[in-house]
């Protein structure tokens, strides 16, 4: 399909919808924030990730070129104590950091190609760009909207207030004087700074810091904000199309980006700001501490309370599609359950569809009731997606859609009631939504064995970590979910493998 929709988006920067018109024409930038890879990708991170893969997928099928920049965050993300989030892991774990980096890295990645979504065209590590990250600091200074004290460069946030009235506080919605009450880069020398507002773009390393470079101001390193903002500026330009992330962001990450890139260049990094939404489990938010939490592992063995059974990849990727990605999502047995049945339904639609015979012979020429209801819906299905990406609507007309097809497939509908072209549309859009827009596979083909093997290796180290913390419950419990699906494990000297009953 040639790129002639009219797209609409819903701009966080706006706070309102606006016809999308990317600055090259065919052409579009996208920057998503990516992971802080110093622990295990959570299923609000999957969420984010399969919206914004579905996004891409849908630019990719109406004919945009799409640059598709997703970052890996491997220093710089502080604790509430000030502590990076990578080296803490480290020193948890007895391990260098960048190993730390790697396991998470490949982990994340697998959990990606568990739930089919597509590579991005460029991947960059914030390790990987710290001259660029200097640079930038160096740019901002120039400027006059960064400051040093003591070797660490903090971003003067009253000044570019003062300059840029109401830039600062747009895209969160929050007021200046709300902001200026704030200081959320877990510093605790905050003396050094003018004003608690303002937050650290290069941070001077303390005795205990292991991940540090040199720069001229001191042995340090970045802000975790700044690293998106020269990295974006690297592969997509000053100021591109499309920034993405999850809602938790906007405050203090996006917005910061935003004051970044203005103090280096003068210029709003990206046109289109787009955010997910949370997740809840069970009507509440998700938390460790109180136990109502659930991830990926958990829901793929059914190793949890908060579930009654185990669910395919695709089944809880199905889930995810049925909300629209603005939309908060809560995480019941009950959806998921009918998600399962939902995602079934649909494939079993589809395969019925790929055998209907296409005979002419009974087709006298003349567009019929049911050829222009069929395609009124595949219509409604491409509208949907063009109203900022709604897959909701789009799922609800496949689904109408399948009505059809079974009608067709039980003779309730005779061959000459649609006209032969009508069907092969409705066959090549009904491939088109739910293998290339929504990602979606059939875990029952035999080209997604590799998906079942990616799974079962998950599934076994996870039950390799509760047998070695002497979890002998838990460890029991997933070989006999998986004797319950047919998936027999074998304990044997060598290892661990597993086979189909």
């Amino acid at each position: 399909m040639t790129q002639q929709r009219v797209l609409k988006l819903h701009n966080s920067l706006s706070g309102k919808k606006e016809i999308f018109q990317p600055i090259v024409p065919g052409h579009i930038g996208m920057y998503v924030c990516g992971p802080t890879v110093y622990s295990d990708v959570h299923l609000g991170n999957c969420r984010t990730f399969a919206s914004f893969d579905v996004i891409y997928r849908y630019l990719l099928h109406i004919g945009y070129k799409v640059r598709y920049v997703r970052n890996i965050t491997d220093v710089g993300h502080l604790t509430d104590d000030g502590e990076d989030r990578m080296a803490k892991g480290a020193k948890v774990a007895q391990l260098e950091p960048m190993e730390v980096a790697q396991h998470y890295t490949v982990g994340f990645h697998d959990m990606m190609r568990i739930f089919n979504t597509l590579p991005p065209s460029i991947e960059p590590r914030a390790t990987g760009h710290i001259p660029e990250q200097i640079d930038m600091v160096q740019d901002i200074m120039d400027r006059g909207y960064a400051y040093e004290r003591n070797g660490s460069v903090y971003f003067n946030v009253i000044k570019f207030n003062q300059e840029h009235p109401g830039v600062y506080g747009q895209l969160s919605g929050r007021v200046i004087d709300e902001l200026m009450a704030e200081s959320r880069d877990g510093l605790k020398n905050q003396e050094e700074k003018n004003h608690p507002a303002d937050f650290a773009i290069w941070m001077k390393a303390r005795p205990q810091d292991i991940m540090v470079w040199k720069s001229p101001w001191s042995v340090g390193f970045p802000g975790w904000h700044l690293e998106c903002s020269a990295m974006s500026t690297k592969y997509l330009g000053q100021t591109f199309d499309i920034h993405g992330g999850g809602n938790d962001l906007k405050f203090p990450h996006h917005e910061n980006e935003v004051a970044q890139s203005n103090g280096a260049c003068g210029c709003s990094p990206a046109n289109y700001w787009l955010h997910t939404n949370m997740l809840l489990l069970n009507g509440k938010k998700m938390s460790k501490s109180d136990g109502n939490t659930i991830n990926p592992p958990q829901l793929f063995t059914g190793e949890s309370e908060h579930i009654s059974k185990s669910y395919s990849p695709m089944a809880v990727r199905f889930f995810m599609l049925q909300a629209h990605y603005r939309s908060t999502l809560d995480i019941t047995d009950d959806g998921l359950q009918a998600a399962e049945k939902g995602f079934k339904k649909l494939m079993d639609a589809y395969n019925t569809l790929q055998k209907l015979p296409v005979d002419a012979r009974d087709f006298d020429g003349s567009e019929t009731e049911h050829d222009r209801a069929i395609l009124a819906l595949i219509e409604d299905a491409y509208q949907g997606m063009d109203d900022d990406f709604n897959t909701a609507i789009a799922l609800a007309c496949l689904s109408e859609l399948g009505g059809y097809v079974n009608k067709l497939a039980n003779k309730q509908l005779a061959s000459g009631d649609v006209a032969p072209w009508v069907i092969e549309r409705l066959k090549t859009v009904y491939h088109t939504f739910v293998f290339d827009i929504f990602g979606l596979k059939d875990e029952e083909s035999k080209e997604d064995s590799g998906t079942v093997e990616g799974l079962m290796e998950l599934i076994l180290d996870l039950r390799a970590n509760a047998r070695a913390q002497k979890d002998w419950v838990a460890s029991d419990k997933i070989r006999d979910v998986l004797a319950e699906v047919g998936i027999q494990v074998k304990d044997g000297k060598e290892g661990v493998s597993w086979e189909k009953n």
